[in-house]
């Protein structure tokens, strides 16, 4: 645990759910976070257990994680079509792709800034109701064409700033230089302290 003693920011990129690597070690993770440590978390690493001590501080460190019965890991095509002014999108342009996006998060009420956003097409919902799959608001959102957030921003209200990206299923993907760049820009914002 040394190790960490002097890092400006954690990205991971893991397993989730039940397996997530701060389960085990969250007295490590909340001192990182108390610290002002920047956290960035790709794809899987993002669903921690629904209502543990996890899933709190996930909101705390990066807004937002994948909440089991309430979001959904679909495969389809996300087209960004805009993109916001933010250190993160510095340098990308508008771009397709395919991969298990993740919507539906479960956020903090306040300081999310959405990155990449989208409507997700009806075939995101071709699947039953399950932990990942579906329910009943979900399912609505999508028939009401409302934008889904897949990647954001977030400066914590006690200091260090969090990054969540749900991309990421594909490693191929990461040949996307819009999808790199993103994550790489996004691994430099988190580090900067505010």
């Amino acid at each position: 645990e040394s190790l960490l003693d002097a890092v400006a920011a954690v990205v991971m990129y893991c397993d989730g759910g039940d397996t997530h690597l701060i389960n085990d070690h969250l007295q490590t993770f909340n001192r990182l976070l108390d610290t002002g440590v920047g956290i960035l978390a790709l794809h899987y690493c993002v669903e921690v257990p629904n209502g543990s001590p996890a899933a709190q501080s996930m909101l705390a460190a990066i807004g937002g994680y994948f909440e089991t019965d309430w979001s959904v890991n679909p495969e389809w095509t996300a087209n960004y079509i805009e993109l916001p002014n933010h250190p993160v999108t510095r340098g990308l342009q508008p771009f397709e792709l395919q991969d298990e996006w993740y919507f539906n998060m479960r956020f903090v009420e306040q300081g999310i800034t959405p990155i990449l956003s989208t409507i997700a097409p009806p075939s995101t919902m071709a699947r039953r109701d399950g932990p990942h799959s579906g329910n009943d608001a979900v399912r609505q959102l999508v028939a009401d064409g409302v934008p889904q957030v897949t990647a954001w921003a977030y400066e914590r209200p006690g200091g260090g700033r969090g990054f969540g990206y749900t991309g990421g299923h594909y490693h191929a993907n990461w040949d996307n230089a819009n999808a790199r760049e993103l994550v790489l820009n996004a691994i430099e914002w988190v580090a900067l302290k505010p």
